[in-house]
């Protein structure tokens, strides 16, 4: 597996919000920028979902499926294949991250 993510990949929800990984950890580099591993926190912003006239949109990622093969600390870092749930505040799941873009070397691992 290849094509892992750093704080540089583009995620979005599944209704076009814009989803910001929050690195726990910079010592992992992808391209010049820290590798995104599935416990940092990512955060989802301008989602405008709304269920019938209420607003309901996605607020964070759950990340079901990971790299297997390579751990960064302990912790499996995040490919293109990987499976992220969004969620909102409810804890609901409204659809899986749309991931745009990834980077295809990784160092250090």
């Amino acid at each position: 597996m290849g094509d892992y993510l750093n704080v540089g990949s583009t995620l979005m929800c599944p209704h076009g919000g814009t989803v910001t990984a929050v690195p726990s950890s910079t010592k992992v580099r992808v391209d010049g920028q820290p590798v995104v591993l599935s416990s940092d926190t990512f955060m989802v912003a301008a989602c405008p979902f709304m269920i019938g006239p209420t607003p309901s949109p996605c607020l964070q990622v759950s990340w079901q499926s990971t790299v297997q093969r390579t751990d960064v600390g302990g912790t499996k870092p995040l490919a293109k294949d990987s499976v992220g749930m969004c969620k909102a505040a409810t804890g609901a799941v409204q659809g899986t991250v749309m991931i745009q873009s990834t980077q295809a070397k990784v160092g250090g691992l």
